[in-house]
């Protein structure tokens, strides 16, 4: 395939050998050092071969002294294909145009490539380079990456670093998300644990202060499970930390409503597909229509960035709008499906409530009120239900 684009680039010629005695072309070809290949006879006397345009000059040349006919049949390649447009001089002044455009535009951002972000969304980070300086059509010389990298990071607080490094068109950013820091407990500050729900206690776990319910007690929200205020005979009043582990069961009592008659959406197999092409900042729609079509229809949008060989990105885009069109038809939902769908989003309510802990026995009850299956879930879990609470020294 090399070697083939590479004839392309030289020129090759197809050309015919008419002789009594064709062999003595190929004898010439093999002194002479000629190459040539696909190789045809058409008849005894005569037959066809490819080679360089070089060498079919220099084939013409010693065939001369050889009683024969050579008859070029076909010309490919860039020396023919400039050959017939030299004299096309629009042609030429459009090409040296584009090109000097070509070169220009690659001193100019086209294009970002963010990578090593998961929390920080990408469109954050390009608004603040936006809001820095750096956004589409920048200067890529002008960019100080040093002191880029001190505003972004103002700018975006959840950033530890990030580079910006300008290749051509194209600006590659570079980012590392911060590591939040774990919270500092500070023993020095008194506190109680309290209990942040109803529960019965089953263990508790003082790390420091005194423990004041044991388990087996019933305890409501509020109260005070272990003190961080201490008084003994030989010290008097101390104030501690208070901290410990205090762990429960705890009764959820939850319900959700799903209706059993529902609008679910139809396609009709209508669709419309309309095109714009992006360039910079402005948008050139291909199309005469309006651009409202209805509430009844989805819309997919997709950008297909102009890319020249060797991954050149364009300051311009093809943006794709492919309309699905759809009905709404109203379904009866069995109570099967409705009772999944209620048990689902019951499990997700009830994940959000424990903090630390686990589902312990679980029973689902349903019934169907006004055309909706009411679904309760009652559920005994065990779970963490100390929370610290400061203290002053001056209660």
């Amino acid at each position: 395939m090399l070697k083939h684009l590479v004839n392309l680039v030289k020129g090759e010629v197809t050309g015919k050998v008419e002789s009594g005695f064709p062999e003595r072309i190929l004898n010439l070809c093999a002194e002479y050092g000629i190459t040539f290949w696909d190789l045809r006879w058409s008849s005894p006397v005569e037959f066809t071969f490819t080679m360089t345009r070089r060498d079919w000059k220099r084939l013409r040349r010693l065939s001369k002294k050889i009683d024969c006919n050579l008859t070029a049949m076909e010309w490919r390649g860039t020396p023919f294909f400039l050959g017939r447009i030299r004299y096309r001089y629009g042609l030429w002044v459009t090409l040296i145009l584009c090109s000097t455009l070509l070169f220009l535009s690659s001193f100019f951002i086209w294009d970002f490539r963010v990578e090593g972000n998961q929390t920080v969304s990408k469109q954050e980070i390009l608004r603040a380079l936006d809001k820095c300086g750096v956004g589409f059509g920048t200067y890529g010389l002008s960019v100080d990456s040093p002191q880029l990298r001190n505003q972004i990071l103002v700018e975006i607080p959840e950033l530890s670093y990030i580079a910006v490094n300008v290749k051509g068109c194209r600006a590659y950013v570079q980012v590392r998300e911060r590591i939040p820091a774990p919270e500092i407990i500070s023993k020095r500050e008194p506190g109680n644990t309290v209990a942040s729900k109803d529960a019965l206690v089953t263990a508790i776990q003082p790390w420091d202060g005194e423990k004041m319910v044991l388990p087996g007690t019933t305890v409501k929200t509020g109260q005070l499970l272990i003190s961080g205020v201490v008084q003994d005979d030989v010290s008097g009043v101390r104030y501690l930390r208070g901290m410990g582990k205090v762990y429960g069961r705890t009764w959820y009592h939850l319900q959700c409503r799903v209706p059993l008659t529902v609008e679910e959406k139809v396609y009709t197999g209508e669709e419309k597909t309309r095109r714009a092409i992006l360039i910079g900042k402005n948008r050139w729609n291909l199309y005469f229509s309006s651009s409202i079509l209805g509430d009844t229809c989805d819309k997919i949008i997709s950008w297909d960035k102009w890319v020249l060989p060797g991954d050149v990105a364009l300051p311009a885009a093809t943006v794709t709008e492919r309309f699905r069109f759809y009905e709404l038809v109203e379904r009866q939902r069995t109570e099967e499906e409705a009772l999944a769908l209620a048990e689902k989003v019951l499990d997700e309510r009830l994940a959000e409530y424990l903090d630390e802990g686990e589902v312990l026995e679980w029973e689902v009850g349903s019934e169907v009120v006004d055309g909706n299956l009411v679904v309760t879930l009652s559920a005994e879990c065990q779970e963490q239900i100390g929370r610290l609470v400061e203290i002053s020294k001056e209660q």
